[in-house]
């Protein structure tokens, strides 16, 4: 079974235009003069750098959705993990600059009248350990549940229906004030990042920086995956699920694994997020998140990995357009958005222009071919 080539055209297109991205962002914002057109502010830099999480994070939901056919509609319960284990690292960052000045616990703890820090957050005042902690969480998760589910041979839309279910439940969980991390406020109020002052501007350039690199790697690991013999066997195993086990695949074996691979890089995402965005709390779990995710691959195009990053990156900034000029009327537009890509373009935008691109290209092949016909009438 031949794989495909690893850099393609899609590819170099896509890391050269990451690789753009963070060299220009940086330039524009620290070199640029503040009154010239070509300035970035400095509160631009943290929201490019969320939109290129939520790409990430898109890109995970479209490895198992495009790729192997699941369906989930809980991926931002991944997301949130990631997004809380990076956000226990900082919150011990914090130690006695805290509101009560406590140097071990966190200022919500002292409010709720907490004794000792709970033996879970154990380890997360030292980095290596929160960043295992970003995948092995929802990497964990993703494979107990995916265990259970893939094993009972749980498909279509009750795979999807669970999967809610899953993150709606870690919502009620994570808004309980006993469950230690913080309840309905989450986390935040953070100081530092390994040793570097959050807020700084040169701070945020370096995560927004990360955050590319880390879109590009997680592209690059998606795309390796696809053109691999496994990812093959993924395909098979959504275009003939029965078929593919008839011939002897483990098919649960290979959910299972691109389940848990797609739930680490949602961790990853989640992890990027919270220090550029200042907060993690219990809505990040909440389940219409997660359905905000899927339509961002249906508009880009799934199963194309270039297009969930391109859908992720108009809907959100539609998304700060619309909420700040128009905001009664966001909801609305994205669902008019989603019908309308699913009723005209149901390959998303990156299919329909490769539609579009091959036409045009069949159509000047066509009259190069019948030219020399033309001449030999003549």
């Amino acid at each position: 079974m031949r794989t495909q080539s690893l850099f393609d055209r899609q590819t170099t297109l896509v890391l050269s235009l990451l690789a753009a991205a963070a060299i220009l962002v940086p330039a524009m914002n620290g070199l640029a003069a503040p009154g010239s057109t070509l300035h970035l502010s400095d509160h631009l830099v943290p929201l490019l750098g969320k939109y290129v999480c939520f790409a990430l994070l898109a890109l995970s939901v479209d490895l198992i959705w495009g790729f192997c056919g699941i369906l989930s509609l809980g991926h931002g319960a991944f997301f949130a993990l990631g997004g809380y284990a990076m956000g226990m690292y900082l919150m011990r960052q914090i130690g006695s600059r805290g509101v009560y000045a406590d140097p071990v616990l966190p200022d919500f703890m002292v409010f709720l009248n907490w004794k000792e820090l709970p033996w879970f957050w154990s380890g997360f005042d030292w980095f290596p350990f929160a960043a295992l902690m970003v995948l092995l969480a929802p990497g964990a998760l993703a494979f107990i549940f995916g265990w259970f589910a893939f094993r009972s041979r749980v498909t279509g839309v009750y795979f999807s229906i669970i999967t809610q279910a899953m993150t709606f439940a870690l919502m009620l969980a994570f808004f309980r004030n006993d469950m230690g991390l913080g309840g309905n406020n989450g986390l935040t109020d953070f100081k530092e990042i390994l040793g570097f002052p959050v807020q700084a501007g040169s701070t945020r350039i370096v995560l927004f920086v990360l955050s590319a690199v880390a879109l590009a790697g997680g592209y690059l690991l998606c795309r390796w995956v696809a053109g691999s013999t496994f990812g093959k066997v993924l395909v098979a195993v959504r275009d003939a699920e029965s078929r593919t086990r008839f011939l002897g695949y483990r098919v649960e074996h290979y959910k299972l694994a691109v389940f848990a691979l797609s739930a680490m890089l949602a961790g990853v995402a989640g992890a990027l997020y919270v220090p550029q965005v200042g907060i993690i709390n219990p809505s990040e779990f909440a389940p219409a998140n997660s359905i905000e995710v899927v339509i961002w691959v249906a508009v880009g195009g799934r199963g194309t990995l270039a297009g969930p990053i391109v859908g992720a990156l108009l809907v959100n900034a539609g998304k700060t357009w619309f909420t700040a000029a128009l905001p009664e009327f966001w909801l609305f537009a994205l669902g008019g958005l989603f019908v309308f890509v699913t009723l005209f373009m149901p390959r998303g935008i990156l299919g329909a222009v490769r539609d579009l691109w091959r036409h045009s290209s069949q159509k000047l092949r066509a009259r190069r071919s019948a030219q020399p016909v033309t001449h030999a009438a003549e």
